[in-house]
């Protein structure tokens, strides 16, 4: 295998982490997402520590999308490349922000529990305060740039021809559209976790997983650009 079946095969594999620790991290996050009294309530702190774990994962698998595809693309478009990369930084950033958030819900309840005279309901507005605060980052990252991201990266390889356009193609409509959903959201139009914000996802959902399983399977089709020619 040269090295540009092995830049597309770690590409691949970044893609397949992401969605298994995106999909992973929310189920988990379940007991503090849904229940407004967590913070004075037993909770449930392995499962938030356990998708804390996933979500760090989803964070690294981001970046290393952008960081294993860079020097193939960057022979396609230099800035756009590297947009692209800033975009994964940028996208991994607003996730760790959201698992700050939500761990720190746990240190919350664990004060509640050990004190004896803490007010209950300035505990629960300020869980809930810490789990809004992840309800938008979870809004901004997994959709707004993730939508970005997936559209530039999208246009780069239909560009490029390095995977069959119709699979670039999935790109450049999933991301406008999860851009589209998420304004929705922001604006109370729909729920995020929702039928039409699930639907809204399907295209990018498809256009990654095609991407990885191709990348994984086959590679790059034959292009100057994995060559290193200009």
């Amino acid at each position: 295998m040269g090295s540009a079946g092995k830049v597309a095969v770690a590409t691949g594999a970044f893609f397949l982490v992401t969605e298994v620790a995106a999909i992973g991290g929310l189920a988990l996050y379940g007991p503090v997402l849904e229940s407004t009294g967590y913070v004075v309530g037993p909770g449930a702190d392995s499962r938030v520590f356990l998708g804390a774990l996933f979500e760090l994962v989803l964070a690294i698998a981001a970046i290393g999308t952008g960081v294993t595809l860079f020097p193939v693309i960057r022979r396609q478009n230099e800035g756009a490349a590297l947009g692209y990369v800033c975009g994964r930084l940028l996208e991994a950033a607003v996730i760790v922000v959201g698992i700050v958030s939500l761990l720190s819900v746990v240190t919350l309840r664990r004060d509640f529990a050990a004190s004896s005279g803490a007010d209950a309901a300035s505990m629960v507005t300020a869980g809930k305060t810490l789990v809004a605060i992840h309800d938008w980052t979870f809004l901004f990252g997994p959709n707004f740039i993730l939508g970005a991201n997936s559209l530039v990266l999208a246009y780069l390889m239909y560009r490029s021809r390095l995977v069959p356009r119709f699979i670039a193609v999935l790109g450049l409509v999933g991301g406008p559209l999860i851009c589209v959903s998420a304004t929705a959201v922001m604006f109370g139009l729909y729920e995020q976790l929702s039928v039409l914000g699930s639907v809204a996802a399907i295209p990018v959902f498809a256009w990654e997983i095609t991407l990885a399983v191709r990348l994984i399977t086959k590679g790059f089709n034959p292009s100057p650009l994995t060559s290193g020619d200009a």
